[in-house]
């Protein structure tokens, strides 16, 4: 008979998908540490189980389970946006698109065949989550996607920063957890900018459109700071690229005139909303600006970046390490990587064990006490 106190719904299955090898395994050492805490499976060397998802030249897949997963509780870890992941088809090199990758998760979960007791899939940047309501007579493909998957199995998705966490609505009686990266982003900022003083009349969260800000609410609450926000002028008159385009960003706030400044966002893609805000901020005299971005994709490339950044536009962009990032971004002086592996781990050992994941979802209590260790509590002359 199990014993249920080693395994409450099943044994832990972890699946890296394609790409998310190296977040994976940094995953599975933490879980590995803490079952050998718990004095539980001594003889576990890994949680990790094995898959392939092997291509035909016409570009054709499949998915193959290469060890049982009879009973197993797994936790599928997926990146939908990682283009680093290449395969041959007609001859050519393909980089693998979102849809790709989907498509593989869903082959995964038909492999997997209704064998495992529960499965839930982590993607931190969520399929298509841009495409989260209807503006004319067009598809809602994130709603799609999530409706699909839970009707294949899943029993649970985690996701992070999503665009709008609304998209939930279309799996109402599905577990849906949406989860923000405040304690990483404050602990990288602190780690790699050592003078910062979180003091409201030095420091300022800035959110660069409306949609983003209850993500600097947050901030500006648990740091006890003043915020600003930018209102984005757009021209709906055309679309270029999949969007209007923003005439101007008009800012809404108190002085920033001497101020370091944060601006928080969800995304990084062109990158031109957080470059022309940058240059505003400059302009209205902030002193140094930092971005907390959730996920950095960098579609047009580094070099704007590194012009503004040669031209004193921004101090330091940190972002998570949930999205693939090519070696010449991770060389960049300018870009910094928050860990995301040990909360990912944590998520995923809470779950297993059936715990509230109240205090990993409002983790005010754990910036505030790295805060205090750090001697960088809030302070108001």
């Amino acid at each position: 008979m199990q014993d249920i106190r080693k395994h409450p719904i099943g044994k832990l299955g972890l699946i890296g998908m394609k790409g998310c090898e190296e977040i994976t395994d940094k995953i599975d050492g933490y879980l590995l540490e803490w079952a050998k805490d718990r004095h539980l499976d001594p003889d576990i060397t890994t949680f990790k189980i094995g898959y392939q998802c092997p291509r035909f030249s016409s570009g054709e897949a499949k998915a193959v389970i290469t060890e049982s997963v009879r009973g197993f509780d797994i936790f599928i870890v997926c990146d939908v946006f990682n283009y680093g992941v290449t395969y041959k088809m007609y001859g050519m090199e393909v980089p693998m698109s979102p849809d790709d990758h989907y498509a593989d998760l869903k082959r995964l979960i038909a492999a997997i065949g209704g064998k495992a007791k529960r499965i839930t899939v982590i993607m931190p940047m969520l399929y298509e989550s841009r495409q989260h309501k209807r503006n004319a007579r067009e598809s809602l493909d994130c709603a799609i996607a999530l409706q699909e998957i839970h009707n294949m199995g899943v029993d649970s998705i985690i996701t992070f920063d999503a665009h709008d966490p609304r998209v939930q609505n279309a799996i109402p009686l599905s577990g849906f957890e949406n989860v923000q990266p405040y304690y990483q982003m404050i602990k990288a900022l602190v780690n790699n900018v050592p003078d910062i003083e979180f003091n409201k009349h030095k420091l300022m969260m800035i959110s660069p459109d409306e949609g983003g800000m209850s993500r600097s609410i947050y901030y500006a609450s648990v740091l006890e700071l003043e915020m600003g926000m930018f209102y984005k002028r757009r021209d709906y008159s055309v679309v270029i690229n999949g969007h209007n385009p923003i005439i101007s960003h008009d800012f809404l706030g108190d002085s920033v005139d001497g101020m370091d400044v944060i601006i928080v966002d969800d995304m990084i893609s062109s990158g031109e909303s957080l470059i022309d805000v940058s240059r505003k901020l400059k302009e209205k005299g902030a002193r140094r600006i930092f971005a907390f971005i959730s996920f950095s994709l960098f579609v047009d490339g580094l070099e704007k970046f590194d012009k503004a950044y040669e031209e004193g536009c921004f101090e330091k962009i940190f972002s998570t390490n949930m999205v693939y990032a090519k070696p010449e971004l991770l060389a960049r002086e300018w870009f910094v990587q928050a860990d995301m592996s040990k909360y990912i781990a944590l998520i995923i050992d809470t779950l297993y064990w059936n715990k509230t994941m109240a205090d990993l979802l409002d983790p005010v209590k754990r910036i505030k006490n790295f805060l205090e260790r750090k001697g960088k509590l809030p302070k108001h002359d």
